[in-house]
């Protein structure tokens, strides 16, 4: 379908062909669901119904009539609105207090691509006003610069650059080329035969026409009469292209209808054009679940049964996924299982919180998309003008202690593992009062505002929270094995510089030999320090050749790129197809075509193969990664 509207071939089949499917598997899984596919949804149906095979196409060839044809000017302008509308409604979405204040994106000014800027500017003013401020401004203005032929070049050069950076910035597919290609919609529509009209005359034969279109049949010229007035199809265009616009002018401020999906941010993240907007990290998941016949309490690993990550942040998929786990557990002798998730999140830079009541089961909580979700928590909105202070707490500590800042609610406390790792933990109240309840020695402590303590490592210990409004603590800690390790590998850094310096006059041991490059000792046993050292010399050394290509060498590692990820769509999609008509074959030989299909040549042979799983049957101890902050 895509290459028969690319070559405008059986143009109209071609758009039924990739627009049925397309939004068959959009709509299908809603964790696929985003503003990049919507819009790609959107632009395909609009393309169904316009004349995109005038001009250029194998259609024209074929047929006449069509060829080098005038099209209407309602085909452009539902282009240009809906080009327009992404761009709009993107800035007045970043109006929000969190991106005007830099909250959103806090840490993207770190990327290499804002190097000329921290030329002159902080990195914290390069957030705030190149990576926020431009941001605003290039959304709010570039629909506007883009229609207007005097400001149309500027707007062109500063929306070109926008796109390119956030090809490099984010993993976002082929939405930056996509809205690349749409600048040239705002454009005079004799562009592309004036650009053939330039073109050596030997080029030109394999070209488009350059001549002037001819009249369409399609198209009203503003004459009167029974040829020139307008028909009911083009009333009907007009029509349809007003209302159109309205309800995509309103579709991202509907979701006072469907309240069921919103949480803390309003709707789906598909139509509301909000993008990169609200940025979240989780902290710490775990899903319980209680045998309502014996009354068991096991845990499962977060994601289990599911390769999405999205359900973390959405009700009506965490709804969703307590009924699928409620089908499937009984087949691990769970009778009428009951599902409690306790999900840690914090958006935007503010604390650690919860989203969802951890004592209300999923399975059997009431969820409508008319009406607000019960058992959601709110967002401590009082809460965000802490966020000044907490990077100024964090720009305290020392490069081997983290701080995580919690916020808990009335009634509720936190369950939570201190690995041995962890040797050094402490927890200090920042607000509000919190019982600790150090679980193995049985003891309980009352910490206030400004207080502390230990904790011991290796155990579990509750954080209830006792004042009567949210309280807010921080945990601090050092990982004593990942500092130990680091200065194991210093120590075998500067052994090595000594031995390569001549400074070192004691022979090396065999488990050492390897850090010279010399390859390990026949029946002595590797050193995992050494293992680790050497690992991690590869890892520096690959980054300096990076840093060090030339622009060649850059440009030919981003075309590699882009190869096989194409290679891997096309592959995916042939496998997809293959099963669809002949059904699915033996999950091996879909492992290894799928697995075929991810390569990415000589590199991907040489790194470690991930060993996680995917899945994992319930337990009756938390997962290690669900324990601890």
């Amino acid at each position: 379908g895509a290459l028969g509207i690319m070559a405008g071939c059986c143009y109209r089949l071609s758009c039924a062909a990739f627009l049925g499917p397309y939004w068959y598997l959009l709509l299908l899984d809603k964790t696929s669901w985003n503003n990049h596919s919507y819009l790609y949804g959107l632009l395909a149906f609009q393309l169904a119904l316009l004349g995109a095979d005038r001009y250029g196409s194998v259609d024209g060839l074929l047929r006449p009539q069509k060829r080098n044809a005038h099209v209407p000017l309602w085909n452009y302008t539902l282009l240009r609105a809906q080009i327009f509308i992404v761009y709009f409604i993107a800035g007045l979405k970043k109006l929000d207090a969190d991106w005007v204040g830099g909250y959103s994106m806090g840490s993207l000014a770190r990327h290499w691509l804002f190097a000329p800027f921290k030329l002159v500017l902080s990195e914290e003013m390069t957030s705030l006003l190149v990576v926020h401020g431009g941001g605003l401004v290039l959304d709010l203005s570039a629909g506007f610069l883009l229609f207007f032929d005097a400001t149309r070049p500027v707007a062109l050069f500063f929306v070109t650059y926008f796109h390119c950076m956030n090809s490099q910035l984010f993993s976002i597919g082929m939405f930056p080329y996509t809205m690349l290609a749409s600048s040239g919609l705002f454009c005079h529509p004799s562009w592309p035969r004036r650009l053939c009209a330039r073109c050596p005359p030997w080029l030109r034969g394999v070209l488009p026409s350059s001549q002037p279109p001819r009249p369409s049949p399609d198209c009203h010229y503003g004459g009167r009469g029974a040829r020139g007035g307008l028909r009911p199809r083009q009333h009907l265009a007009a029509a349809f292209t007003l209302l159109y616009v309205l309800e995509q002018l309103f579709l991202p401020y509907s979701h006072f209808i469907t309240q069921g999906y919103n949480n803390w941010t309003n709707g789906l993240y598909g139509y509301s054009w909000d993008m990169m907007v609200h940025s979240r990290f989780h902290q710490h998941v775990k899903i319980t679940y209680r045998d309502g016949l014996t009354g068991e309490v096991g845990y499962l690993k977060p994601g289990v049964f599911t390769q999405s990550r999205r359900w973390k942040d959405h009700a009506d998929m965490l709804k969703q996924y307590s009924t699928c786990l409620s089908r499937l557990l009984p087949r691990y002798n769970i009778s009428e299982p009951q599902i409690y998730f306790d999900v840690w999140v914090s958006i935007n830079d503010r604390f650690q919180q919860r989203l969802v009541d951890p004592r209300v089961d999923l399975v059997r909580a009431p969820w409508s998309p008319w009406s607000p979700t019960p058992w959601l928590l709110p967002l401590l909105l009082e809460l965000s003008p802490w966020r000044e202070r907490l990077q100024e707490l964090e720009s305290r500590l020392d490069g081997h202690t983290d701080a995580v800042f919690i916020a808990d609610f009335p009634g509720l406390h936190l369950e939570n593992f201190v690995s041995e790792d962890l040797g050094n933990t402490s927890l200090r109240v920042l607000r509000g009062e919190v019982l600790v309840e150090l679980v193995e020695q049985h003891q309980n402590r009352s910490l206030r505002e400004g207080e502390g303590m230990q904790l011991p490592a290796g155990q579990y210990h509750k954080v209830h929270t006792v004042s009567p409004e949210p309280s807010c603590y921080m945990y601090l800690y050092v990982n004593t094995t990942a500092l130990a390790l680091e200065r194991n590998l210093t120590r075998l850094q500067e052994l090595r510089d000594r031995v390569r310096n001549g400074t070192e006059k004691e022979p090396l041991p065999p488990e050492l030999r390897p850090i010279l490059g010399e390859p390990p000792a026949v029946g002595v046993p590797a050193d995992p320090v050494v293992t680790v050292f050497l690992r991690r010399q590869r890892r520096l050394e690959e980054q300096s050749r990076r840093r060090e290509a030339s622009l060649t060498q850059r440009l030919h590692r981003f075309l590699r790129k882009k190869f096989y990820l194409f290679r891997r769509s096309a592959l995916m999609t042939c496998i997809s197809l293959r099963n669809l008509a002949l059904g699915r074959p033996p999950l091996q030989q879909l492992a290894q075509e799928v697995a075929f299909a991810n390569w990415h040549g000589e590199e991907e042979d040489a790194r470690p193969e991930d060993e996680a799983g995917a899945q994992g049957a319930p337990s009756s101890e938390p997962p290690p990664e669900t324990q601890s902050f």
